[in-house]
C-alpha cells in the first residue's frame, strides 16, 4: 500500500520548507512586534519599560536568542505535520491489515504489516527529533530570560536608585507602591509571559497555515439545506473558533483589571507583614499584637474579596473555553464518518483530518485560551511601566543647585519650603571653612532636618545653590544610622566596600566609640540593625566618620540615644582625630553646642541667625 508521502526524500524537504518558512514567520514576526509597539498602549508601555534591552549592546545577544526560539517554534510545527502524515499511514496500514485478515489474503496482510512497521520507525526518528528539539528549545529560552531578567532588574533597579528616586518618589502624585515587589517578582512574570505569549503565537500562526493545507486536501464537501459546502472543514473551524473566540474575549475582558488589583492587594498585606516584622520590638511594647492581627485581618479581607472575584471570573472563562474545546472535538468525525463509509476515505484520512482539524482548532483558540495569560501579562507590565514613570517623575523634581568645593561649605540663598508651599528657611547664606562647626538649633518644625535634606538634594521644595565637597568628602549622619545586610563589617564601613579598610583599623575605631566588645564578630553575619541597641548604632556612625574621615559632615539628632557623658565624648573624639573637619550638627539638647563654633538658630516663618561662638 503506498505511504502518505515519499519519506525517503523527506530530509530533505524539510530543509526546504525551513528555508522557506523561517525567513517568512520572522519577517512577519518583525512587522508584527512594531506595529503593537506603535499602535497598542500596552506595546509602547512594554517598549518604555525594556525597549533599551533590544536596542542596545545586549542586543545582538537577545536578536540571535530570538531567532533561534522563532527556528525552533518553526521546526516543531513541521514535526507535527510530519507525526500527522505517520498517524495516516499507521491507521491506514492497521485498516488494511483488518481487511486483508478479513479475506484471508496473506500477501495484503504482510504488505499491511511491512507499512504498519514503517511507520513505526518514522515515528520513531520524528519523536527523536522532537526530544532533542524540546530540550534545546528549554534551554535557549531559559538563557534568554536569565540574560533578560539580569538586564532589566539590573536597569530597574538603577533607574529606581538612582538620583534618589526611590527617596524622592513620595513626593510625587500618586505614589506607587512596594517597588521591591515589582523589580523582584513582576520582572520574572513579565518576562516569562512575553515569552510564552509570543513564541506561543508564532507557534499558532505557522500550524494555522500548515494544517489548513492538509485540512483542505482531505476534506470533502457538506450538503446543508440543500446547498453544498465545498472544503466544509476549512470553512466550518475557521467559523467556529471565530464565534468561539469573541465570546470568550467579552466574558474575559474583567480578568485584566481584576488581576492588576489582585496584585495591589496581595503587595499591601504582604508589605504589612514585612512591618510587622521590622517593627516588632516596638509593637511588642506597645503591646499591639491585637491591633496589628485586626490590620492584618482587614487587608487580608480584602485579599480574598478580590480573589473570589476572580475566581467567579476565571470559572465562567474557564467553563467556556473547556466547552468550546470539547464541542470541537467531535466536529470532524461527524462529517468525515459518512465518507469513510462510502469508501472514499482511508480510516488514515479521518484520523488525520481529526488531528489536523484539532491542531487548527487549537492553534487558533491559542488567543482565546491564553487570554487570562495575557490579562496577568498587562497587570505586571502596567506595574512595571508605574515603577519607571514613577521614577522618571520623581528625578524630574526640582532640587537644589549643588557646586563642588574642596575644604568649604557655602551656602546661597538657599529657601527651604514645606510641600503646601509655607517657607521655612528663606535666603540662608552661609560660608564655612575648614575647622568650622556649626549647630543648627530651633523649635521642633522648625527646618532643622530639612535644611539637610535639603544640602543632601533629596528634599524638592527648595531654591538656591549649595557648595560643598564631592560626595567622597561630604557625609550625612541621620538620626538612626542605616545598618545594610551583611557581617559587621560592611556595616561599620558604610556606605564604603567591606574591605575598605583593615580589620586592625577596624578594631581600633570600635574600641575608640566605645564598642570594643563588638571588635571579635567583625565577620559574624546577623541583622544587626536589630542586634544593635540605638545608642550602640549611633557610635557606630561616629565609627564611620573617623573611618571615612570626610571633609564636610552633616549630623542629624546624631547623639540622641547616648547619654550626655558619651556624647561628649564622641563628639571630643572626632574633632580631635579630624580638626580640619566641616561639622553641622542638628540637635535638641543644648550640651551639643559646646563642641561646635557657631550657632545657626532657626526662628520659623523663614527667619534665622547666625551667631558666632565668640559673640554668644
Amino acid at each position: 500500500m503506498p505511504a502518505s508521502r515519499d519519506w525517503s526524500d523527506e530530509l530533505a524537504g524539510s530543509a526546504r520548507w525551513l528555508l522557506m518558512a523561517f525567513p517568512i514567520t520572522v519577517v512577519a514576526f518583525l512587522l508584527v512586534a512594531v506595529l503593537l509597539l506603535r499602535i497598542t498602549t500596552w506595546g509602547q508601555n512594554f517598549w518604555t519599560v525594556t525597549g533599551e534591552f533590544f536596542t542596545g549592546r545586549s542586543a545582538v545577544r537577545a536578536f540571535s536568542l530570538v531567532g533561534m526560539l522563532l527556528l525552533s517554534a518553526v521546526a516543531s510545527v513541521r514535526v507535527q505535520v510530519l507525526v500527522s502524515y505517520q498517524g495516516n499511514d499507521m491507521y491506514s496500514a492497521l485498516q488494511s491489515a483488518a481487511a486483508a485478515i478479513g479475506s484471508g489474503d496473506d500477501t495484503a496482510l504482510g504488505a499491511a504489516k511491512n507499512a504498519f512497521w514503517h511507520s513505526m520507525v518514522i515515528f520513531a526518528l520524528l519523536a527523536s527529533v522532537e526530544v532533542v528539539r524540546t530540550q534545546l528549545d528549554f534551554y535557549l529560552g531559559q538563557i534568554f530570560e536569565i540574560g533578560w531578567r539580569r538586564w532589566l532588574t539590573d536597569n530597574l533597579t538603577g533607574t529606581w536608585i538612582g538620583d534618589r528616586a526611590y527617596y524622592r518618589a513620595r513626593f510625587i502624585d500618586e505614589p506607587i507602591d512596594n517597588p521591591d515587589q515589582r523589580i523582584q517578582q513582576d520582572v520574572g512574570d513579565m518576562i516569562a509571559s512575553a515569552r510564552s505569549l509570543s513564541l506561543g503565537a508564532v507557534t499558532a500562526v505557522v500550524s494555522v497555515v500548515s494544517f489548513t493545507r492538509i485540512l483542505w486536501d482531505l476534506s470533502e464537501p457538506l450538503t446543508f439545506a440543500g446547498v453544498e459546502i465545498p472544503r466544509a472543514m476549512v470553512f466550518l473551524v475557521f467559523a467556529y473558533v471565530l464565534a468561539v473566540t469573541t465570546i470568550a474575549f467579552r466574558l474575559g475582558r474583567p480578568l485584566i483589571r481584576l488581576g492588576f488589583r489582585y496584585q495591589a492587594v496581595m503587595a499591601d498585606f504582604r508589605y504589612a507583614l514585612v512591618r510587622l516584622r521590622e517593627n516588632a520590638e516596638r509593637i511588642a511594647f506597645y503591646r499591639g499584637g491585637a491591633a496589628e492581627n485586626a490590620g492584618l485581618r482587614t487587608l487580608f479581607a480584602e485579599v480574598l474579596r478580590v480573589y473570589y472575584r476572580l475566581v467567579l471570573f476565571t470559572t465562567r472563562f474557564i467553563g467556556w473555553n473547556q466547552a468550546a474545546t470539547e464541542t470541537a472535538t467531535v466536529f470532524p468525525w461527524l462529517i468525515q464518518a459518512p465518507h469513510f463509509f462510502a469508501g472514499t476515505l482511508t480510516l488514515g484520512d479521518v484520523t488525520q483530518t481529526g488531528a489536523a482539524f484539532g491542531r487548527i482548532q487549537d492553534s487558533l483558540s491559542f488567543f482565546r485560551n491564553s487570554y487570562s495569560q495575557f490579562a496577568g501579562f498587562r497587570a505586571t507590565l502596567m506595574r512595571l511601566h508605574g515603577l519607571v514613570d514613577a521614577s522618571a517623575r520623581a528625578r524630574e523634581l526640582p532640587t537644589i543647585g549643588v557646586r563642588a568645593l574642596d575644604g568649604s561649605v557655602e551656602l546661597t540663598a538657599v529657601e527651604v519650603s514645606k510641600p503646601d508651599g509655607v517657607i521655612l528657611i528663606e535666603a540662608l547664606n552661609l560660608r564655612l571653612r575648614s575647622g568650622d562647626a556649626v549647630v543648627i538649633k530651633g523649635l521642633s518644625g522648625s527646618g532643622k532636618t530639612t535644611l539637610l535634606r535639603a544640602i543632601a538634594e533629596m528634599w524638592p521644595y527648595t531654591r538656591g545653590v549649595v557648595g560643598r565637597p564631592e560626595a567622597s568628602g561630604t557625609l550625612f549622619i541621620s538620626q538612626l544610622p542605616y545598618l545594610p545586610l551583611g557581617d559587621l563589617r560592611a556595616a561599620v564601613t558604610y556606605p564604603a566596600a567591606p574591605d575598605s579598610a583593615s580589620d586592625a583599623a577596624l578594631r581600633a575605631v570600635l574600641t575608640k566609640v566605645q564598642l570594643g566588645h563588638l571588635a571579635t564578630r567583625l565577620g559574624e553575619q546577623a541583622d544587626w540593625a536589630n542586634i544593635l541597641s540605638p545608642g550602640e548604632q549611633q557610635r557606630l556612625a561616629f565609627a564611620r566618620i573617623i573611618l571615612i574621615r570626610p571633609e564636610a559632615a552633616f549630623l542629624d539628632e546624631a547623639t540622641s540615644s547616648v547619654d550626655e557623658g558619651l556624647e561628649f565624648a564622641l563628639y571630643t573624639l572626632i574633632r580631635t582625630e579630624l580638626p580640619d573637619l566641616i561639622l553641622i550638627s542638628t540637635a535638641h539638647r543644648t550640651t551639643v553646642d559646646q563642641h561646635h563654633t557657631a550657632r545657626l538658630e532657626l526662628t520659623g516663618g523663614g527667619e534665622w541667625s547666625f551667631v558666632p561662638e565668640s559673640a554668644r
